[in-house]
């Protein structure tokens, strides 16, 4: 049974392409149907791409080409979690370097504008320390980076 709830991302124009990046990136993801348009809308034509439906890492959501009215920004972003420094590298550089850019504190952006924090599991863990000093000292050194760096993190958090 379809999910009641889904993830709805406006796109330009973009939508099966962005779709289609994000199932070769990310684990448990994938492209499950596309929709063209029965009739002529504001920012297309009949037959053009409407909507795209996609999961990312088991998340189902809908692409839409609504057009150039809305753009996106950090106030969405997936939140992915990532085990080590191999996988972390891995989305974050698949994200970058496919036309995406870099942000502060694991956070980064595609080349379609939507936010992504590439976050290692060990990052999470540090900041809820029940050492707070421990949690501080991890936290500072998140403060100071743009990919999460797993080893720095954990040195910090050791003290």
């Amino acid at each position: 049974m379809p999910s009641k709830n889904t993830v709805c991302i406006w796109y330009d124009r973009e939508a099966e392409e962005a779709a289609r990046f994000y199932a070769r990136t990310f684990p448990d993801s994938a492209v499950t149907a596309v929709h063209r348009a029965p009739g002529d809308y504001p920012s297309g034509r009949q037959g053009d791409v409407l909507t795209v439906e996609f999961t990312v890492a088991g998340i189902p959501c809908l692409g839409l080409n609504g057009g150039p009215a809305f753009r996106h920004s950090e106030a969405f972003s997936f939140q992915i979690a990532t085990e080590d420094q191999a996988e972390t590298d891995r989305l974050w550089d698949a994200i970058v370097g496919n036309g995406g850019q870099e942000s502060a504190c694991g956070w980064c952006k595609d080349r379609w504008g939507l936010s992504w924090q590439i976050t290692p599991r060990v990052l999470t863990e540090a900041i809820a320390d029940p050492d707070r000093a421990a949690a501080k000292r991890a936290f500072d050194a998140m403060m100071t980076m743009r990919k999460i760096d797993v080893a720095a993190i954990e040195a910090a958090r050791r003290g």
